[in-house]
């Protein structure tokens, strides 16, 4: 899996959620396996041309959208932003954030 395809592959999944669709619905749209279509989105290959075109089509989007990821994070990131946060926190904030950490592990 090439680093591409991993970033695409979350893209694809990214715009599919934002539409309230789930995999099977853009599978279908898209005359695909929903197999196939989970392989894509965790990256595992990146989409040949043909359904490239089929999934802008189906979410009605840009190809340009699709490539669009650098808001995307790694976990390693994430916990980079969440620390460089933390350090210039107040106590009571830094408190305040693990109450509601603590309560979305619960929610789990």
């Amino acid at each position: 899996m090439s680093t591409l395809s991993i970033q695409v592959g979350k893209r694809i999944k990214e715009l599919r959620e934002a539409r309230n669709m789930k995999q099977v619905e853009l599978a279908n749209l898209i005359d695909m396996e929903a197999t196939n279509l989970s392989k894509l989105e965790k990256g595992v290959h990146l989409p040949k041309e043909d359904n490239l075109k089929k999934i802008i089509s189906a979410l009605n989007i840009e190809i340009k959208d699709l490539f669009d990821f650098g808001h995307i994070k790694t976990k390693e990131e994430l916990v980079k932003d969440m620390n460089e946060i933390f350090e210039v926190s107040k106590l009571e904030e830094i408190q305040f954030f693990h109450k509601i950490l603590m309560s979305y592990k619960e929610l789990k």
